[in-house]
């Protein structure tokens, strides 16, 4: 079998559009993420200037004590809440990266699959065994992949479970942190 202009092109093709869309898939996190730190930069200067803003109107060092504390709570509260995006961002990219290697790679697959059946339309006598064991062997890696893949989506699940978890309880403290030195 020989490789004709029209796959050669074809391959080509599918493949620098896969390199397109990992490109964009990144791009795209890359740009929410900088817009998240922007937001929140911007968000933070200006909390921190009314903080000071309210420090000098204090008029005595009990005063500054509980508008420190007061301030606390809301700080955490926007660093748990700065965290959660970022990790979002982070898994959305993962899982649009995902899709895209299992997409491109089904496509691969599908490929070589009818590359090989051409092949062995077209070998010799006693080809057969050869092509049989090429098959055999891309089944065993299509079953490996699949493997590895569900094995990661179960981690990623863990890990965003526990992320949550995580999330809820620095909440959790940061807003019984901040009650119990307001009071």
């Amino acid at each position: 079998m020989y490789v004709t202009p029209d796959k050669f092109a074809a391959s080509s093709k599918a493949g620098v559009e896969a390199a397109l869309g990992f490109a964009q898939a990144q791009f795209a996190a890359f740009e929410r993420l900088a817009q998240l730190n922007i937001d929140s930069a911007k968000e933070a200067i200006a909390d921190s200037a009314e903080h000071v803003k309210t420090l000098l109107d204090a008029k005595d060092p009990q005063d500054l004590i509980k508008l420190n504390a007061a301030y606390t709570q809301p700080v955490l509260a926007k660093a748990v809440t700065y965290g959660k995006s970022v990790y979002d961002v982070a898994t959305q990219a993962q899982a649009t990266v995902t899709g895209l290697v299992e997409s491109h790679t089904a496509e691969l697959n599908r490929n070589v699959v009818s590359m090989l059946d051409t092949i062995a339309k077209n070998s010799p006598v006693g080809g057969d065994a050869a092509m049989n064991a090429v098959k055999t062997a891309m089944s065993a890696m299509n079953t490996a992949y699949d493997s590895v893949t569900r094995v990661a989506k179960q981690a990623a699940e863990v890990v965003e479970v526990n992320f949550a978890n995580a999330t809820s309880s620095a909440a959790a403290a940061a807003k019984k942190g901040s009650s119990r030195r307001a009071g």
